[in-house]
This record gives structure tokens, C-alpha cells and sequence, in this order.
């Protein structure tokens, strides 16, 4: 049902008092009317009925004893009386003046004590027996509705009787009539002046009502347009004219500017807030749904998705019987878990296809009442490959601080070594090919080891990094172009596809530059048979993503583990030291290095890097703007 506007409400409430106090009014001004109008009636055939009461003795004021009738004799005496009533011209022409100018009298009679007419305004009746009809003197008396059904009923004729003596004798009955049908006419122009009255008043009352609604409602209508600019965000429209601070609508306008300010500052913070929440969910990598105590959902990670198989649009506003499954073992869990209010404590569970999830479900409390759960989904996986990363990281950083005490004190005897074995060359004057020879082949592996120990120092130097930014897909052209002939010379062709959309990264371009190109001739060398190999450049998210794909020999599960691992080498002229060099290069930048790979199909190396806003692109679009305006 449509709800009421308050304009409607505030007309219907004037208009439906207006029409109370009409009807009101109206009723006590009809009902004095017709009460009124039937006492003047009455008072009317009450006066008439007089009149012949005095005709008919002036009429019946004769000598009987004249006469020569019997006296004595009732009947003789009754028709004489009869006689002299309807011969009586002054009765006659009282009889014919009453009825036709009388406007509610319908008939007059003298009724005898038999009940018969002896005088009639209707000469048919007379003789004839008349009948009894109700006395106007109880409808004058009586209740208001009974005196509106009587004159506007069914036709019905009352009567006022007065009595009739002679010589001390009751002889008949003057009855009058008085015709509802005449009471109606007369009264009908007063109370038709009434209607129009108070159907003018209830359309006036409509007009003034629609009026005053407009007037009082106005100040409304500005606070509303005030309001809905807030809930906006816009800036509240000018008033043509601002009411003095002490009328009640300028002490409404002051509070609802104080209270425009303030939604606005609690909007900016909320805002700021809700954009790094999302920028933080997104980028999270574990699944978290957060529930509110009637079990509806409020806040869903972008990661829970590819655990619960429904996007986030699915997800919030509804209660968790409509979002999780008792089909899957996920949904088994979070259900039974609300069911009992009971929590999960972290474990892993196997989902569908096979995949391992650590789960664990909260509920949240404060002082004894419920306010919640969050519900936290982790891939076993990633866990264990982020365990395996920061394991490697512990590796690594153990390497360095042992290689660097290393080369630290072996520096030293092979700079010794070294002097000591120039020495001794210049004090051997003549020396034998042999000897010479053996003297060349020392010299040789003290250089081989001192270039050894040169990339020990070098891998375990703090490293300074000269940071600039720079479009990613530069360097993958620069790597392309480097690799080129290693890869023409074991039959590689290189495809690169890169995004269409600058990958601005801030980042040291030689060290990057250097362990992109690592992985790549390792891909180079690890297709003895040629083949492509495919270089991808692209955004995901926030982060910039480089692949690396060759259809070689893939890596065997065995060693998968140490690949990253300083000195580790499947090659026979490897030095195990690029992979290491790339992982830490990658460190060095907050990026990521990982890979996944199918023995005699291929191996797949993506480097992950964090992009970073175009300050220039930015420049240009606000010189553009400045243009345009």
C-alpha cells in the first residue's frame, strides 16, 4: 500500500474537521429548523381548529325552542345541529380559506361522537366515519430522528383535535390535519439553503486546507532538499531567505547544518576507510567472511571465492543457510558449527578436487553476547610454499653470514698465496717446462678461486639499490634482445606477449634486468630440442607479472626444493648461483618468485613485482586538464 504524502494527511485532517464541525452544526440548525417548523404547525392547527371551535358556537347559538323539534329527542337534535353546522355560510367559507391558504394543513373536520364526519373540508367524507391519525402534539414533543423520518418518510397526515361542548355537552371533535408532504415543501427551500451552505464550506475548508498544508509544509520541503543534499554528498542549496535564529525553522536549519558538517566528516572518514578495507581484502590472499550475530554476511575477502565458489555480489546481505551447501564438507562444517554455536578450531579438510584447506571458524563475544564470526579459509598449499619460502629466506641468510666468514678468511692466504708464487717465479732463473707447468696450473686455480670468492663477497654484500621508475615491459624487450643468441644457438624462438598498458614498476633495472635473464637462459638451456619459449608481461591486481614458459625437461619433484638453494645445479657447467641471484634480487623489490613445472613438459617461472602509480602519465593528465579548462 502506497504510503500517505503529509501534505494529503495535513488537508484530509483539516478537511474531515471542517466536515465534523458542518455536520455538526449542520444537524443542530436542522433539527431546530424542523422541530421549529412542526411547533409553528402546530400552533398553526391549533389556531385554526379555534376558529371553527368559535364559528361552530356562533353557528349553533340559536333558539331551539322555536323550533319544533323535540328537545328531548338525541337524533332529531343531532341532525338540526348538522344542519345548521353545513349551512352555515361564516363556517363554510372558514373551512375553504383554511385549506387554500394554509401551506401545511391538508383537511379540516367536526367529528361527532359516532366517529363521522358532521363538517368536512371534503364534502365526499362527509357522514362518513373518520379515521384515527396520530397527534401532532407527540411529534412535536418527540425525539429529533423520529420528526426527520416523519417529514422525510412516507407520506403520513397528523391531526390537533380540540374538543366540542354544547351547553355543557361533549357533541364532537375539531380535528385538523397537517400533511407531512406540506411540512416537507416548506421546509425544503430552508434546508436546501443549508446544503449549500455546508457543501460550501467543506469545498472552502479544501481550498483553505490545501493552502495553509502548502504554507505550514514549505519550511519542510527546504529542510527536505537541505537533507537529501547531504545524504548526497552535495552542497545544500541557497535559501532565498534565511529565517531569524529564533523561529523554530532557522534553529532547525542552524542543527541541521551542524549536522550536515558532521555527516560529511564522518563520510570522508568512512569512505578512507571502506577504500583501504577493500583495497585490503583484496589483496588478501586468505578467505575471510565475517558474520553478524543473526548469521547474515558483511564483509567477504576476495580470496574466499575460489573457496566458497560464489562471487562476493552473492555473498554479502545473505544468511549463511544461503550461501553455504550442506553438500560440500566446507558447508557440512559452517553449518553445523552455527547450528550448535559451537567453534572450529584451525585444521585442514579436504575439499573438492581434491584440494586441502586449513579452515577455523570464530564467535565473536563481548561481555557474554554474541556479536559475530569470521570465518578464515587458508590454502594448504600456499601455506606450506610460504613455510618453504621463508625456510629458503632462513637458508640463504645462513649461507651468507657462513660464505661471508668464508671468503673473508680465505681472502687473505690467497692474496698470500699469490704474492708468495710471483716471488718465487722471479728467484727461479731457469725453470723447466715441467716445473713451469705445475707453477701455471697453481696460479690458475688460486685465480679460479679467487674469482670464487669474489662471487661469495658479491652475494653477500649488502646490496644498494638504485631505484627508478620504469615501464616493465622495457626491460622484457632489453632481456629479449639479450638472450637472443643463446637462444638462436639451441634452436629457441622467443615469443613475447606483453600488456597493452604501461607496467610501471620502481625498481633497480640492472638487477632485475640480470635476474630476468637468468631465468631465461635457464629456460633457453633446459630445451635441448629447440621450441618456443613464451615471455608474458601483465597485470594482475596491483602487481606486475612476468612469465616465463619453456617446453623443456621440466624439473623432477626430487629437487624442486633446492633449486633456489646457493651452488645447487643440475647442470654440468652450472654454478648454481643465478636462481639464488634472482630469488634475492626479487626479495630486494618485496616481489615474489615461484614456479610450477611438469616433467618433460615444461616449467613455468613467474616473477611477481609491486606496480607503482605513473607520476608522469599524472602530470600529463592534470597539464591536459588545465588546457581544457
Amino acid at each position: 500500500m502506497a504510503r500517505v504524502r503529509l501534505k494529503t494527511k495535513l488537508v484530509l485532517a483539516i478537511t474531515f474537521m471542517v466536515v465534523a464541525l458542518v455536520i455538526t452544526l449542520s444537524w443542530i440548525y436542522v433539527s431546530q429548523l424542523v422541530r421549529q417548523r412542526i411547533q409553528q404547525s402546530y400552533e398553526g392547527a391549533d389556531f385554526v381548529a379555534h376558529q371553527v371551535l368559535g364559528s361552530s358556537r356562533q353557528a349553533l347559538e340559536i333558539d331551539l325552542e322555536s323550533t319544533r323539534i323535540d328537545l328531548t329527542n338525541p337524533k332529531q337534535l343531532r341532525t338540526v345541529m348538522e344542519e345548521i353546522l353545513q349551512s352555515d355560510p361564516g363556517l363554510t367559507s372558514l373551512l375553504q380559506s383554511v385549506v387554500g391558504y394554509s401551506p401545511t394543513i391538508y383537511d379540516v373536520a367536526i367529528v361527532g361522537q359516532d366517529g363521522r364526519a358532521l363538517v368536512h373540508t371534503d364534502a365526499t367524507l362527509i357522514d362518513k366515519p373518520m379515521p384515527i391519525r396520530p397527534d401532532l402534539a407527540q411529534l412535536r414533543d418527540g425525539r429529533f430522528l423520529d420528526q426527520v423520518d416523519a417529514v422525510y418518510g412516507p407520506p403520513r397526515v397528523y391531526e390537533v383535535r380540540l374538543p366540542v361542548q354544547q351547553n355543557g355537552t361533549p357533541f364532537g371533535v375539531i380535528r385538523v390535519g397537517v400533511s407531512t408532504v406540506f411540512l416537507k415543501g416548506d421546509l425544503q427551500p430552508q434546508l436546501n439553503r443549508a446544503l449549500l451552505f455546508s457543501s460550501a464550506s467543506i469545498l472552502i475548508s479544501l481550498l483553505l486546507a490545501a493552502g495553509l498544508s502548502n504554507l505550514a509544509l514549505r519550511p519542510l520541503e527546504s529542510i527536505g532538499r537541505r537533507l537529501d543534499a547531504m545524504t548526497t554528498g552535495s552542497e545544500p542549496p541557497a535559501e532565498a531567505e534565511v529565517p531569524p535564529a529564533s523561529d523554530e525553522y532557522g534553529a532547525v536549519n542552524t542543527k541541521i547544518d551542524r549536522l550536515g558538517r558532521q555527516i560529511r566528516d564522518v563520510k570522508e572518514v568512512f569512505s578512507a576507510l571502506k577504500e583501504n578495507l577493500d583495497q585490503i581484502m583484496s589483496t588478501l590472499q586468505d578467505g575471510l567472511v565475517l558474520f553478524t550475530k543473526d548469521g547474515r554476511i558483511v564483509l567477504v575477502s576476495a580470496s574466499a571465492e575460489r573457496f566458497v565458489g560464489r562471487p562476493r555480489g552473492e555473498m554479502l546481505g545473505y544468511t549463511v543457510e544461503q550461501v553455504f551447501d550442506d553438500t560440500t564438507r566446507l558447508g557440512q562444517i559452517v553449518l553445523d558449527a552455527f547450528a550448535l554455536r559451537q567453534p572450529v578450531p584451525q585444521r585442514e579438510i579436504e575439499i573438492e578436487r581434491g584440494r586441502r584447506v586449513q579452515i577455523g571458524l570464530d564467535f565473536i563475544a563481548e561481555r557474554g553476547e554474541q556479536l559475530g564470526a569470521l570465518l578464515t579459509m587458508r590454502d594448504a598449499e600456499s601455506v606450506k610454499k610460504i613455510e618453504n619460502e621463508i625456510e629458503l629466506s632462513r637458508r640463504l641468510a645462513a649461507i651468507g653470514r657462513l660464505t661471508s666468514g668464508v671468503a673473508h678468511e680465505v681472502k687473505n692466504p690467497i692474496n698470500s698465496i699469490v704474492v708468495h708464487l710471483e716471488v718465487l717465479r722471479e728467484k727461479l732463473l731457469q725453470i723447466d717446462p715441467e716445473t713451469k707447468r705445475h707453477m701455471d696450473v697453481i696460479g690458475s686455480e688460486i685465480h679460479r678461486l679467487d674469482r670464487v670468492v669474489k662471487t661469495l663477497v658479491d652475494f653477500t654484500r649488502p646490496v644498494e639499490l638504485k631505484l627508478v621508475e620504469l615501464d616493465l615491459r622495457e626491460i622484457v624487450e632489453d632481456v629479449v634482445e639479450l638472450s637472443s643468441p643463446e637462444a638462436e644457438r639451441h634452436g629457441v624462438i622467443i615469443e613475447k606477449q606483453t600488456d597493452p598498458e604501461p607496467l610501471w614498476v620502481r625498481v633497480d633495472a640492472d638487477l632485475i634486468k640480470q635476474g630476468l635473464l637468468n631465468v631465461v637462459l635457464n629456460g633457453v638451456q633446459a630445451m635441448p630440442d629447440g621450441g618456443p619459449l613464451l615471455l608474458i608481461a601483465d597485470r594482475v591486481g596491483q602487481t606486475a607479472r612476468i612469465m616465463v614458459q619453456d617446453h623443456g625437461t621440466g624439473i623432477p619433484p626430487e629437487v624442486r626444493d633446492k633449486i633456489f638453494n646457493l651452488y645447487f645445479t643440475t647442470k654440468k657447467s652450472g654454478s648454481g648461483i643465478g636462481l639464488a641471484m634472482t630469488y634475492r634480487v626479487l626479495q630486494l623489490h618485496n616481489g615474489a618468485l615461484d614456479f610450477e613445472s611438469t616433467p618433460g613438459k615444461g616449467t613455468s617461472f613467474r616473477l611477481l613485482l609491486p606496480l607503482v602509480e605513473d607520476v608522469r602519465a599524472g602530470a600529463a593528465d592534470v597539464t591536459n586538464a588545465e588546457r581544457s579548462s
